[in-house]
């Protein structure tokens, strides 16, 4: 993490290319499906964001640093952006699990038995027939 005693520019650059190394680590946590360990590091991309800005605002920025940090917001935003995009695509998919879910717990709640020996014997329906 980046040292709250520092300041100055060099550390609002080196805080800025930090933040965008945590956000590249974040998409890869998202799109390998490991999102627990996404959330804990979310809690030290937002920690660090939150001492960036405060830094950032008492540092002035020569024009080269400035357009530095311009890229590296352009990125941290971009991968920000496929984050959520990994994480909407994530909630779409549990809406359906839990969509499947639902209404097999209707069925069987409805149908009881029967819908088990329904579903059973509609798999079992066409086997051994070539």
């Amino acid at each position: 993490m980046m040292n709250s005693n520092a300041g100055g520019p060099e550390a609002v650059m080196a805080g800025y290319a930090q933040l965008q190394k945590q956000v590249a680590v974040m998409l890869e946590l998202a799109r390998s499906g490991e999102w627990e360990a996404l959330i804990k590091r979310q809690t030290d991309y937002l920690q660090l964001a939150d001492r960036l800005r405060r830094l950032d605002a008492e540092a002035p920025l020569s024009d080269s640093d400035a357009a530095r940090k311009a890229e590296l917001l352009e990125s941290i935003l971009a991968d920000d952006m496929a984050i959520r995009e990994q994480l909407m695509m994530r909630r779409d998919e549990l809406g359906q699990l839990m969509g499947s879910t639902r209404r097999k717990r209707e069925l069987h709640r409805s149908y009881g038995r029967q819908a088990s020996s329904v579903a059973s014997a509609s798999d079992d329906f066409g086997q051994g027939i070539s």
